[in-house]
């Protein structure tokens, strides 16, 4: 079994899709091993989960809609859980996530020069899941 970090952005729980993606993980055959709805987030929490893209201009804009409302974080299980899990996601821009994925199913294009709200994140590697659990859960904030 396979453990892997994922997360209902702002635009997903302002939207009430909470419900709607918790049905599809548990309709794969996931198993919810954790799962936090977080009222907010620290700036800290939030530059440390991106740390990649911290120094890219783009950034402030990706670091305020993080933080701009409640999100949910959890840890799901099973069988090649990461690679399934992107796969039900969709493509990270909407307008490329086909139907039947969250995204091209609940995701909404964003106006040119805005920040891509795509309802949905997930690792992208055991050692991203690894790294995102430890930071998400395994540390007080």
């Amino acid at each position: 079994m396979e453990e892997t970090f994922f997360m209902i952005k702002p635009d997903g729980v302002r939207r009430g899709l909470i419900g709607k993606v918790l049905e599809r993980i548990e309709r794969r055959g996931f198993r919810i091993e954790r799962l936090e709805l977080r009222s907010s987030v620290s700036q800290t929490l939030i530059d440390q989960h991106y740390e990649s893209l911290v120094e890219q201009p783009f950034y402030p804009a990706i670091r305020d809609f993080m933080m701009s409302g409640p999100l949910v974080v959890g840890i799901l299980s099973g069988e090649s859980a990461i690679a399934s899990w992107r796969q039900m996601m969709g493509a990270t821009r909407p307008e490329e996530a086909l139907p039947g994925t969250i995204r091209g199913d609940f995701a909404q294009a964003a106006p040119l020069g805005q920040t891509i709200q795509n309802i949905v994140h997930g690792s992208d590697s055991v050692e991203s899941a690894a790294r995102e659990i430890a930071l998400w859960f395994e540390k007080e904030h």
